[in-house]
């Protein structure tokens, strides 16, 4: 198989150390077909994300300016939003992420959350839950809830990187997303994502993307790992919403 997009790259604009137009001449000089900028959520801790969800309707309006530069490149504007209540609530609101190109929402343990009572749903029993059984038990439910509700309540094409640092329910997961035509990313950055884990989903119906999270123009489509992870369970190129078979040499 091979992979045309790359739906899950960051700039100056969140946590990337690169430019918006490096990302552009990276995912270029790399041949793919399309790339999306997907900056971090407002509600990422420590300035890590954008300032405000505004700020994602200007990266769109540059990235509409910068089109023209890249006619062999479809570019996308969207976000990695942050999921900031038990509930599923993001901390970008349905009319801004109705105004994107495409939209990933990630679990992460540094956002600043809606309340207190999802400060310590989200991020107080995951701490502990590294130290006692029963509490890691509490949090996975939280978590696989959490996520499945925002999937169920927004339009989410993407959920990233499932799992890292904050486990959740995979067989639960992907059954939602199968049933709302949301993916679920491999992420090749990460590196922890298991093969049983992909398995599990995929036995759901589940589509998948494979992402580079990158964080750097020279990460930008740097998909090899997901690329491995994926052949070594042997999905097809029809389970993974970026790849398609390339043509026999001549055709």
């Amino acid at each position: 198989m091979e992979i045309y997009a790359d739906y899950h790259t960051h700039s100056e604009y969140s946590h990337g150390r690169g430019s918006i137009l490096g990302n552009l001449r990276a995912a270029e000089r790399r041949g793919l077909k399309a790339v999306a900028i997907t900056d971090h959520g407002p509600a990422t801790a420590f300035g890590l994300g954008v300032p405000d969800e505004e700020t994602l309707l200007k990266i769109k309006d540059r990235l509409r300016s910068l089109a023209p530069h890249f006619p062999g490149l479809r570019i996308l504007a969207g976000v990695e939003a942050n999921v900031v209540s038990l509930e599923g609530d993001l901390d970008v609101s349905d009319e801004v992420l109705g105004q994107l190109d495409i939209v990933l929402v990630g679990l992460h343990p540094t956002v600043y959350p809606r309340t207190l009572r999802d400060a310590a749903g989200l991020i107080g029993l995951n701490a502990v839950s590294r130290y006692l059984k029963e509490v890691r038990r509490l949090a996975r439910v939280l978590n696989t809830r959490a996520l499945t509700r925002a999937v169920e309540r927004h339009r989410i094409d993407i959920i990233t990187h499932p799992g890292w640092k904050l486990a959740v329910d995979t067989r639960a997961l992907a059954r939602v997303c199968a049933a709302r035509g949301t993916a679920l990313e491999i992420n090749a950055a990460h590196g922890f994502l298991t093969r049983e884990f992909v398995r599990v989903a995929a036995a759901e119906g589940v589509r998948f993307a494979i992402g580079s999270d990158a964080h750097t123009p020279a990460r930008v489509g740097r998909l090899e790992a997901g690329v491995a992870v994926a052949e070594s369970v042997g999905l097809k190129p029809e389970q993974i919403i970026n790849a398609e078979v390339p043509y026999p040499r001549g055709w």
